[in-house]
């Protein structure tokens, strides 16, 4: 039987982690971390998650603000309204959530956000340092996969791992944070040929194809480490709706440990959103030079913190 990897459970000890972080930075007499979050128009979805996210701050002491922009928003307003956060110093983290209105150019967007204040870590800027190896902000989700394999796995160094899903969100800077732990990577996707066999001699596999139970349990051999990042809902025999993940959750009780879907990976990122926001802040006010990342094999370098070069 295999082990089930709480998400909930190690994402309620990273904020624990993160609110005395902040109860740090106000017994020292600084101003608590601040998290500007932009919605523009009205996806239900949308604000659900940002619902979530400000709840998240309240519980570990976060500052949040939220910028509700109407649909038809122009994206020169939009810019505008990001230049005047970038400017604001009790703004140490900005997100603007997506998806955003067919007229603005989200990769613009993305780029507007100052880098040392893009708590997602999409910047091409952390990005650039990401796969360099070289510090930056790391992306939520690929931060919560590698803290969650690191609740069952002490050493990355030569471990087979396949990342199946080659997305800028999930699978780059997940294979990205894997390489710096020192593992052996294999990226897989749509168009990858015999993914079963490449698979069946994984040691980790994590799955971020969006493909409700890809992931066969004949594809996965004794002891394996299973990190499932995809949710689809799907309808049930019983005709009711349900969520599941990439991986076939029942059939790979012969694993040595698996998230479940929900409850493994999405807990974590909200909680590394928290995390990364409190490391800004510290940096913003010279207690650290660098985010840093407490996981093997993470950057060491300073992150880049102004709008021009980077740091050599």
């Amino acid at each position: 039987m295999a082990d089930i990897i709480d998400g909930r459970a190690i994402a309620a000890q990273l904020d624990e982690v993160t609110k005395a972080q902040v109860d740090a930075l106000l017994a020292d007499g600084h101003p608590a971390p601040g998290l500007d979050v932009i919605l523009v128009g009205n996806d239900p979805a949308s604000e659900v998650y940002v619902r979530h996210k400000i709840r998240a701050c309240e519980r570990v002491g976060i500052v949040s603000r939220k910028h509700q922009l109407p649909a038809d928003t122009s994206q020169d307003d939009l810019l505008a309204l990001i230049a005047t956060l970038n400017a604001k110093p009790e703004v140490h983290g900005i997100l603007c959530q997506v998806p955003l209105p067919e007229q603005i150019d989200p990769a613009l967007v993305l780029g507007a956000i100052a880098p040392n204040k893009d708590v997602d870590g999409f910047h091409p800027v952390n990005v650039g340092r990401l796969s360099t190896g070289t510090g930056g902000i790391v992306p939520c989700t690929p931060l919560g996969v590698m803290k969650l394999i690191a609740s069952v796995v002490d050493d990355l160094t030569g471990k087979d791992v396949v990342v199946i899903g080659k997305s800028n969100i999930v699978g780059k800077p997940v294979a990205n944070l894997l390489l710096d732990a020192e593992a052996t990577v294999t990226v897989t996707h749509i168009y990858t040929h015999g993914l079963a066999d490449i698979c069946r001699q994984a040691d980790i596999i994590v799955a971020a194809a969006g493909a409700p139970r890809l992931v066969r349990g004949h594809w996965v051999k004794d002891g394996a480490v299973l990190i499932d990042v995809g949710i689809t809902r799907i309808e049930g025999e019983d005709g009711k709706t349900k969520l599941v993940g990439d991986i076939a959750f029942d059939e790979v009780q012969h694993a040595a440990a698996v998230t479940p879907v929900p409850g493994g990976v999405g807990p974590m990122t909200i909680a590394c959103l928290l995390s990364n926001t409190v490391k800004a802040a510290r940096v913003a006010y010279g207690i650290d030079k660098n985010v840093g990342n407490d996981f093997p094999g993470g950057p060491t370098r300073p992150m880049f913190t102004g709008s021009g070069s980077i740091p050599n």
